[in-house]
């Protein structure tokens, strides 16, 4: 527990190099100096050193206007602002009537259905009772005359029954083009416990009602006329009046509050939000129906007004921001990573040899570095094989028997065929050992018996002579001399050396003479058995006990060999 403790007491970091170079550092303060006026460019554009808070508004409108109109039926009428502005359709929205059909003098009674609605030939094709969503009323039965040519099925409803299908052209009230509208827009902050009205404290009564919005000379305006909100909108007020439609009333609030820089306007904007074109949708426009009803000799009768008009939503949108020092914080610490970009352009412009096919080289080489799982990869040397063998470490297969992953020519194996040449190294009959100390995975006649899977190793693949009674052997793994030559090469002051460190020092001229300074795949060297043993019978420990094979770090190797990991013994 105190040793996982303590591991988490580190600290990491990543490796740096420093390339000095004039062009490369011009480019990196370049992009660097790039990347923050970028920063500071999108900071101040979107404000991003500010707290915000999203607007929430109640809006109230008032219309005024008079217009007389010449109605079929009707004669000349006075439509005033009750007249036009009808019934009310829906929050934040008025409504204003521009084209009409009057049905007059209606009553309760039977009548015959309008074409092509309860179309007939006799009475068996009316069905008494009948109704659907398009009848003007209830089928009574019998098929009755509606004109010279056409019959319909009789109906009993509100007589007669609305004939006209098509709004008038041109429309009748467009006189309401020039009537007016007030809006009232109150809006609140709730994060700033902050309220505004759109009818601006400067303003005073003559103002206000002396005022007419224009986006040019009085864009702060809050009375409208009807004409010119559908002039802004791109529409003719004229062609839009026939059928009707649907305006919005657009009014953003962006506002900021910070003490020295104060602003919190209103903006108004305007557009057409139904589809005008007959030709694209089935039900183009907007109307709706309304009666007005009286008595006559005691019979009730009513007017019926099929009224076409547009219909004004007022939309408020809005944003207030102000200076928060934690929103600051948080936006610098989020744009930081943009820094690395340089890195990233600078690394791929030096990785594609755009800047210098030697930088790359270089630079590759000291940024990357190869590192292998050296837990589990380790070197085998054969003295019958003329390659080094990079196996896998196993923990159920003798290392004698593991078959290797790769191998690997040994350059400085020639030397080794030319003392073989000149008679230092001769074919020798095979040692003769007794079964009880030769295990069968030996194949020189020397290994010993040994209970972990790695240290069965032999120096041979096949039968053969040992390499411990090579003329080589004793010459530069045992003689003291040299071993204590290179010791002192570390050392230059020590006068006496130990069998232990004599002993270390034999297998690090081993692995030298036989793996070179380096290993495939940066493999860890194993020494094979009979060689262990015949060290250790040379230079043998005071009280006999030997560790083994061991893994250890890179301090711990013997004199004149460096790796990563080792196997000490």
């Amino acid at each position: 527990m105190a040793c996982g403790l303590l591991n988490l007491c580190v600290y990491e970091t990543n490796k740096r190099f420093r390339i000095k170079s004039v062009e490369l550092g011009t480019l990196k303060w370049t992009l660097n100096g790039a990347v923050l006026l970028f920063i500071c460019f999108m900071m101040l554009w979107n404000k991003e050193y500010q707290e915000h808070d999203l607007v929430t508004s109640s809006v109230t409108t008032k219309v005024k206007g008079v217009a007389l109109a010449s109605i079929p039926e009707m004669g000349l009428v006075v439509w005033d602002v009750v007249d036009h502005s009808g019934l009310a359709q829906g929050k934040n929205s008025f409504f204003v009537a521009t084209n009409v059909i009057v049905t007059k003098n209606q009553k309760q009674g039977k009548c015959p259905e309008v074409a092509p609605w309860g179309l007939c030939k006799t009475d068996k094709d009316c069905q008494k009772g009948f109704s659907d969503q398009q009848s003007h009323g209830v089928q009574t039965g019998p098929c009755v005359k509606f004109d010279v040519l056409k019959k319909t099925c009789e109906v009993s409803a509100w007589c007669p029954v609305e004939n006209r299908k098509s709004p008038p052209r041109p429309a009748l009230l467009a006189s309401a083009e020039n009537f007016t509208v007030l809006v009232k827009n109150n809006i609140r902050f709730p994060a700033f416990n902050y309220i505004r009205r759109n009818i601006l404290p400067e303003m005073t009564d003559k103002d206000l009602k002396g005022c007419l919005y224009n986006r040019y000379t009085n864009p702060f305006c809050p009375v409208f006329r009807l004409g010119d909100i559908v002039h802004e909108a791109k529409e003719r007020f004229s062609d839009m009046a026939v059928e009707g439609g649907v305006i919005g009333i657009q009014i953003d609030w962006n506002c900021d509050l910070n003490r020295f820089f104060h602003s919190c306007l209103p903006k108004y904007s305007f557009r057409r939000l139904d589809e005008k074109e007959s030709n694209r949708t089935l039900y183009p426009g907007l109307n709706f129906r309304f009666a007005r009803y009286s008595t006559i000799n005691g019979v009730e009768h009513r007017t019926l007004f099929k009224v076409y008009g547009i219909r004004f939503d007022v939309m408020v949108f809005g944003k207030a921001g102000k200076f928060s020092i934690i929103q600051l914080i948080i936006y610098i610490g989020s744009t930081l990573s943009y820094y690395a970009l340089t890195t990233v352009f600078i690394d791929w412009l030096i990785g594609t040899n755009c800047y210098s096919r030697k930088a790359k080289h270089n630079y590759s080489e000291k940024q990357c570095e190869s590192v292998q799982d050296q837990k589990y990869l380790l070197c085998v040397s054969f003295v019958d094989e003329e390659q080094l063998r990079v196996v896998k470490m196993s923990r159920n297969k003798r290392l004698q028997e593991t078959k290797p992953l790769s191998q690997h020519q040994w350059k400085v194996r020639a030397l080794l065929g030319v003392l073989q040449s000149d008679g230092l190294v001769t074919d020798m009959p095979l040692l003769e050992i007794s079964s009880s100390r030769c295990p069968d995975w030996c194949q020189c006649g020397c290994c010993h018996s040994s209970a972990s899977f790695l240290e069965q190793l032999c120096c041979r693949k096949s039968k053969g002579r040992c390499i411990t009674t090579s003329s080589l052997f004793p010459a530069l793994v045992l003689t003291r001399s040299i071993l204590e030559i290179a010791l002192l090469y570390v050392a230059p002051l020590a006068e006496q050396h130990k069998d232990d460190q004599l002993r270390q020092q034999a297998y690090a001229q081993y692995i030298k003479w036989r793996f070179g300074d380096f290993t495939p795949m940066d493999a860890v060297p194993v020494i094979p058995s009979c060689c262990v043993w015949r060290i250790r019978e040379q230079y043998p420990s005071p009280d006999g006990k030997y560790s083994g094979i061991i893994f250890a770090g890179a301090t711990e190797w013997p004199v004149g060999v460096t790796r990563s990991l080792h196997i000490k013994k």
